[in-house]
C-alpha cells in the first residue's frame, strides 16, 4: 500500500483476509488495510475486523475503490468516519471510535 507511513509494520488481525499494518505517532495508533482490489464481502469483513481494534487512542484507515456505503449504517452509532477521494479515484475512509462499541461485528456482509 503506497499510503503507509515508512514505519508501518505488518500485523496479524483475526478474521481479516488482507494484510493490515500498524504505526504509532504521538501516542495514536493507526491501523491500515487496502481492499481496493477486493469484491464484496471482503471490504466489510476486513473493516469489521479492524474496527474491533479501536479505542480512544487509535484509528483505522481503509483504502477501497469506493466508500463502503453498506457498512456505515451498521457502525455509525459507535464510530465516526471521514471519507476522502485519493489517487486514481480510490477512497480512504478513516474510522475513529466515538463510544464503547456496541456494534454487532458478526454482521460483516452487505446486500449491495
Amino acid at each position: 500500500m503506497q499510503l503507509l507511513p515508512s514505519d508501518a509494520k505488518k500485523v496479524e488481525i483475526a478474521g481479516s483476509t488482507v494484510d493490515f499494518y500498524k504505526s504509532v505517532e504521538n501516542g495514536i495508533t493507526t491501523y491500515y488495510f487496502d481492499t481496493s482490489k477486493c469484491g464484496p464481502p471482503e471490504p466489510m469483513v476486513n473493516a469489521m475486523a479492524g474496527l474491533q481494534l479501536l479505542d480512544e487512542n487509535s484509528k483505522l484507515v481503509m483504502i477501497n475503490h469506493k466508500p463502503p456505503m453498506g457498512l456505515f449504517p451498521k457502525i455509525q452509532q459507535n464510530f465516526d468516519y471521514d471519507i476522502n477521494e485519493i489517487e486514481d479515484g480510490m477512497h480512504s475512509v478513516t474510522f475513529k471510535s466515538n463510544t464503547k462499541p456496541q456494534t454487532d461485528f458478526s454482521q460483516n456482509t452487505c446486500a449491495g
